[in-house]
């Protein structure tokens, strides 16, 4: 991609985190952009560094390694970095994120019907099995650690006991 629809995606994630910190979780958009910035900033050094480190990571592990070096203790602008970045929730960028995936998934529906209905039921099961792996290992830890009460609380069984 060209530099000018990468600086074009920058906006448009920003734009996006910060509307989605402001509507799911009632933080104005002038509170979140010292972090949107800190974030854009990140991925920005993280994307030059796949160009001029010959190492061949992911941008992604450029992002994390970066992240970590301005986080961490050793870093002087570490608290007005944690702070600043603390301001956005998570799930703002996970929405865009999921909004993209959908977007490029939407590109590949035509194929996707082409392999039939086995692939419908893979898919399903594939699913269904991720969720509820992942629901159980959740459960355990929470309960393991004591963050998750009880043992599926949610569905507590009431029973009288004689």
């Amino acid at each position: 991609m060209r530099s000018i629809e990468w600086a074009f995606l920058f906006v448009v994630s920003a734009v996006g985190i910060a509307l989605a910190n402001l509507v799911g979780f009632q933080v104005g958009i002038v509170e979140s952009l010292p972090g949107i910035l800190i974030l854009v900033a990140l991925s920005l050094a993280g994307m030059a560094c796949t160009k001029l480190i010959p190492l061949k990571l992911p941008i992604v592990a450029y992002v994390s390694i970066l992240g970590l070096l301005v986080a961490g203790p050793w870093s002087p602008v570490r608290d007005f970095v944690i702070a600043s970045v603390g301001v956005i929730n998570l799930t703002a960028p996970l929405a865009l994120v999921g909004a993209f995936a959908g977007i490029g998934v939407a590109d590949q529906l035509g194929f996707f019907a082409r392999q039939g209905w086995k692939m419908v039921v893979v898919g399903i099961v594939f699913m269904t099995g991720s969720f509820v792996i992942t629901a159980i290992i959740s459960q355990l830890l929470l309960t393991l650690t004591g963050a998750g009460g009880t043992p599926f609380a949610p569905f507590p069984l009431n029973i009288p006991r004689r």
